[in-house]
């Protein structure tokens, strides 16, 4: 089991103490700390083992020096870093990858004499299976899978849920018109359409869509559990956007304390060009992604094309994990970056610490395959 204290990728345990959890980061321990008193957090917890339940949870990209602990050739995977301390993060913990040789083991003797321990082996797989921990997606993915947990672990409020149901009932009234008007229904179906697409169940109110699409089986699951995905990150990028542009801003002005060595303030702003640079990059690779989605919807609304809209939910699946990639990159950029400087009035910082904040964004986000 390897050494957090010093990896990058958690670059300061201690950073992530009083942070929420984000599309790249799932913080078990700050949910200990907020939900300990809520008997729903007992009742249904996201692990039977009590040192995962009580866990650091992060979406992480394979470097080179750590390939030598997988069999295959996996890119990305899901690291488990376990505190040392979970009233001080600074003091670092152990960490292992879902996946790598022997992580069973792992868990097992993390678990010790836990009851149920093939249970939260499970766990781990299946949200390896997915490319983001953003909330909506985790939980709905973790519930298609018969996993339910309480809503306590996952920080997307009664408000935010309702926002986005009104943002799918707008993004999806044509589709209702078409699929159902012929029949007299439009307006009896539109919430219950809107209630099926955002739960975790596709059942008989998507019969129509699925008999027009010429889906069957798996391939109809797995391509309407992506459509979810695509409306759930337009929301969210409805809020990621502006906050992005204002991180961008302010990137150039970070003012650097302390002694200032001339070869690493040269460095930092170089970094700071390319990265301005590749994130911008990934921001128009989510925004062509998005539109490929607009342009097979508006066929099957609009045009009265329904194989277009076929094609893209065959081919979702694999777009969706390329768009959580790099949707997960962008928004841990834009929730650290915030996290750290609050506002225009706290932006400096020592040296070190400035090139470390950098250092991690780019690697984290250079490493996302185009």
């Amino acid at each position: 089991m390897r050494q957090a204290s010093t990896d990058r990728s958690v670059r300061n345990l201690g950073a992530l103490q009083r942070t929420a959890s984000t599309s790249r980061v799932l913080n078990l321990v700050a949910i200990a700390n907020a939900h300990k008193g809520d008997p729903a957090y007992h009742s249904r917890p996201f692990f039977n083992t009590p040192l995962l339940n009580e866990c650091l949870i992060l979406k992480h990209r394979i470097r080179v020096d750590e390939r030598y602990v997988f069999d295959d050739e996996r890119q990305n995977s899901t690291k488990i870093i376990l505190p040392f301390e979970r009233s001080d993060l600074r003091m670092g913990g152990r960490s292992f990858f879902v996946g790598q040789r022997g992580w069973r083991e792992i868990v097992r003797e993390t678990a010790g004499d836990a009851m149920d321990v093939e249970r939260d082996l499970r766990v781990l797989s299946v949200i390896d299976e997915i490319p983001s921990l953003d909330p909506f997606l985790l939980r709905e993915h973790l519930n298609r899978r018969g996993i339910h947990i309480s809503a306590c672990y996952f920080a997307i409020s009664e408000a935010d849920l309702a926002r986005m149901q009104d943002f799918v009932a707008m993004e999806i009234n044509n589709l209702i018109r078409l699929t159902y008007a012929t029949a007299g229904e439009g307006s009896s179906y539109s919430s219950k359409l809107v209630q099926v697409l955002l739960s975790t169940e596709i059942n008989e109110h998507l019969e129509p869509l699925r008999i027009a699409l010429r889906l069957e089986g798996e391939d109809y699951r797995e391509g309407v559990f992506s459509w979810k995905g695509f409306l759930y990150y337009k929301w969210v990028l409805n809020d990621l956007w502006p906050k992005l542009v204002d991180v961008l801003r302010e990137m150039p002005q970070i003012r650097v304390t302390g002694h200032k060595d001339p070869e690493l303030m040269a460095y930092i702003d170089r970094t700071r060009r390319r990265l301005i640079d590749t994130v911008d990059h990934k921001r128009r690779e989510v925004t062509e992604a998005l539109d490929v989605y607009d342009r097979a919807f508006a066929d099957l609304t609009k045009n009265g094309k329904p194989l277009a809209f076929r094609n893209f939910l065959l081919r979702a699946p694999k777009m969706f994990l390329m768009l959580g990639e790099r949707i997960g990159v962008i928004s841990h950029i834009t929730s650290f970056w915030r996290y750290r400087f609050p506002d225009a009035r706290s932006l400096a910082a020592p040296i070190d610490e400035v090139l470390d904040i950098l250092k991690d964004f780019e690697q984290n986000i250079t490493t996302v395959e185009s």
